[in-house]
């Protein structure tokens, strides 16, 4: 039976955290802190305005939530980090809007779905700081998200994620954190040979706890209480009378993004949720399979987490197109082609806020906004889960690989990828096709990694158990408070 983690499990565990955490002067926020950081204490506000976005300051943890200022130092809180892009740029009328990762710790979103899944273990006894390693099993940007809050949380950690992943995460995973790094083989789509280092470490090294992104709750707990809410308050910012909030589009991924979706279901019934993944690897929309280039959205199966019954509809990507329009978006050339269409300077500026999986959510959304002939009064938000900041290696890859980008290269990547996008490779999902998808769990989660049929059965047909295992985190800032109290590190925090 799948339950919350609410309650003390070993309250010895839970000790040693409270004196690893005053020994080193951690406080742990909570989600509602998260979602709205003007709930912080004004004294941590003080002593971050000395900080930097991605140090290893057990105070930015606080900064974990989509309300950074963007800035890389110092920065203080404000409205989400989003950025709508123009129909000239899209070609439809539909309004697109991504929320921003960027200005994340890390870089990346993905350090708010890992706080989300072992705070819950340090406060409830199943991790020991003093004892336990965090092991993140990952195809990027969850690792990373994960080594960084297991440092700051004063615990160690060991990274796993594929040897094909981009230089720059390896390298600030060794050399930063100095996390221990596993590169099992292949690439993005090779989750099963990460699961399978999983087992091993699970049965040969006590002190590691597994946090797998994949069947974590922690994971879509935290999007949903999150990320959600963030685009919610986007979407009223920017709605008018006429406005219609008709798609979320996410890449599948580990799931965890995806849940944000559920919360939007709540305000705005008719919506739409669109899987975005791989056409090299088109898991769900025809069980396909196949490695791709579109980094952080691991494939091949179907996460536990994914609540397959809320999603209406499935977008394949062809990677070639992402990376395309990634050179388009960042190579000078591209810029200034861009510009001579009619892109204006601002939005320009801002495409380098988009990393390679964030491009595919773009096209996924000009899919949509096509196939459901959508116009100007209808909202589409999506998720740039990172920037190109994280992948300029690549660029420098498809440089030597391809040659110089020019003006003739823009413009066919700006026809062809971007505006030349249409509704083929959709699939809009009926009862019997989201069973289908949810079906697809047992191979991987029943056969190869121990969960039992009636679980996997009660996350479909238990009406109840989605909201049950998102609305946990009121209890969990119930148990932060608590736990913050014991270690006492707020009150004697000096600025």
């Amino acid at each position: 039976m799948i339950k919350p983690i609410v309650e003390i499990t070993n309250s010895k565990a839970v000790d040693n955290a409270v004196e690893r955490f005053k020994q080193r002067g951690i406080i742990l926020p909570t989600f509602k802190q998260m979602r709205n950081p003007e709930l912080i204490p004004e004294k941590i506000k003080e002593a971050l305005k000395n900080i930097g976005l991605w140090e290893l300051n057990p105070l930015n943890l606080f900064r974990i939530t989509w309300k950074n200022e963007p800035k890389t130092h110092g920065g203080l809180f404000g409205e989400v980090n989003h950025v709508e892009l123009p129909s000239t740029l899209t070609g439809v009328k539909a309004r697109i809007v991504l929320i921003i990762g960027k200005w994340f710790p890390t870089g990346a979103h993905k350090v708010g779905a890992a706080y989300g899944c072992l705070a819950p273990q340090i406060i409830t006894g199943g991790f020991d700081p003093s004892f336990n390693k965090a092991v993140w099993p990952s195809t990027g940007n969850y690792c990373r998200g994960g080594a960084f809050d297991s440092k700051i949380m004063g615990t160690e950690s060991v990274a796993i994620l594929p040897e094909e992943m981009s230089r720059e995460r390896f390298e600030w995973l060794r050399d930063v954190i100095g996390s221990e790094v596993i590169a099992t083989h292949g690439c993005e789509s090779n989750v099963k040979e990460i699961y399978d280092k999983v087992w091993e470490i699970r049965n040969t090294r006590p002190e590691c706890v597994i946090f797998n992104q994949f069947d974590e709750f922690g994971n879509p707990a935290w999007h949903y209480n999150t990320t959600g809410p963030a685009i919610e308050e986007v979407y009223n910012k920017l709605k008018n009378d006429n406005s219609n909030l008709a798609v979320y589009v996410s890449a599948t991924g580990s799931a965890g993004t995806i849940a944000a979706g559920d919360y939007l279901k709540t305000i705005s019934h008719n919506l739409k949720i669109v899987a975005s993944e791989a056409l090299q690897c088109p898991t769900l929309l025809n069980n396909g399979f196949g490695g791709h280039r579109i980094e952080g959205i691991g494939d091949k199966h179907i996460p536990w987490i994914h609540n397959a019954k809320n999603t209406d509809f499935v977008a394949a990507i062809d990677d070639e197109d992402c990376m395309r329009i990634f050179r388009l978006f960042n190579e000078p050339e591209g810029q200034k082609y861009l510009a001579e269409t009619g892109v204006d300077a601002e939005t320009i500026n801002k495409l380098s806020l988009l990393g390679i999986s964030g491009i595919g959510n773009l096209l996924s959304a000009i899919k949509t906004a096509k196939y459901y002939e959508m116009t100007d009064n209808d909202f589409i938000f999506t998720v740039a889960t990172d920037s190109a900041e994280m992948y300029q290696s690549r660029l420098a890859e498809l440089k030597e690989e391809r040659g110089a980008y020019n003006l003739f290269q823009a413009i066919k990547d700006f026809e062809k990828c971007l505006l030349g996008q249409n509704y083929n490779n959709l699939k809009e999902l009926s009862y019997s096709d989201r069973k289908a998808i949810h079906n697809l769990k047992y191979f991987t989660w029943v056969e190869q990694q121990a969960k039992s049929v009636e679980d996997l059965n009660q996350l479909w047909y238990d009406r109840n158990i989605w909201q049950t295992m998102f609305s946990q985190v009121e209890r969990w800032d119930e148990m932060i408070n608590e736990f913050n109290e014991r270690t006492g590190v707020l009150n004697k925090l000096n600025v």
